[in-house]
């Protein structure tokens, strides 16, 4: 289900995502033993607010305690960038601080593949923490770190993708702080290791467009209307049938 809900996130079939994982919250019997259900459980609605850029809402997501400190840190991290997202860094430093407590359990307990998985977490999260006190090199800094360890690891078997890819967040952070060219060449590497991104091609689209790129423009605004074109209406398809019409 949790695979169901990227995979719909990805086509702006947003109502059905929702449906989805409303749905996988009323299932009971799952072993408590394994990580596969808290870790969906988590995931899912932090896919949602993220992947929508409803970052108030992400900052609202309650995390559910379990036996698995990485499903945990799912959800603080959520909570982290929509905070900071929303203007709040001092709540989402708060979160930061979790993910941290958490990393540390994870190498008490000697489980280094989620120790590096939520170490993306915690640096991803500190750096949009230090873009909002506008501090944008420091910023870039942890963004390149996050990005870099993610690179050289493969995503586990249990979830279908990260939350979000580092190297995708590190791209709008290069929009942010308006370095489109830069942002360019971050979301054209993410989109290599993970594809038909709704928001990589969105955000490609937009690094060429504000770098004068128009070729690459069109190709990735032209990308994203045939992968979710016939999905939900989001801002982000209006504004790219609005460039493909005028361009």
């Amino acid at each position: 289900m949790d695979y169901l809900t990227y995979a719909y996130l990805q086509l702006a079939r947003d109502g059905d995502a929702r449906k989805t994982f409303d749905e996988a919250r009323t299932l009971t019997g799952t072993n408590p033993a394994r990580a596969t259900g808290p870790y969906a459980l988590a995931a899912m609605p932090a896919r949602y607010a993220l992947e929508r850029g409803a970052w108030r809402d992400a900052a609202r997501l309650q995390p559910t305690p379990s036996s698995f400190p990485f499903t945990e840190a799912l959800t603080h991290f959520a909570r982290a960038l929509g905070a900071a997202r929303s203007g709040d860094p001092a709540a989402a430093h708060q979160d930061v601080e979790r993910i941290a407590a958490l990393r540390d359990e994870l190498k008490a307990a000697k489980s280094e593949d989620w120790v590096n998985e939520v170490e993306v977490l915690r640096l991803a999260a500190l750096a949009w923490v230090a873009l909002a006190q506008t501090k944008g090199d420091d910023a870039l800094v942890r963004m390149r770190q996050a990005a870099d360890i993610e690179d050289k690891r493969e995503k586990n078997i249990i979830t279908p993708g990260r939350l979000l890819p580092a190297r995708e967040l590190l791209g709008d952070m290069l929009l942010e702080l308006k370095r489109p060219a830069e942002a360019l060449i971050e979301y054209e590497a993410s989109q290599r290791r993970e594809p038909n991104r709704y928001r990589g091609l969105y955000g490609a689209a937009q690094a060429a467009a504000q770098s004068g790129n128009r070729d690459k423009a069109w190709r990735n605004f032209s990308k994203l209307i045939e992968l979710a074109g016939s999905g939900d209406l989001r801002p982000e398809t209006q504004q790219a049938r609005r460039y493909l019409a005028s361009n």
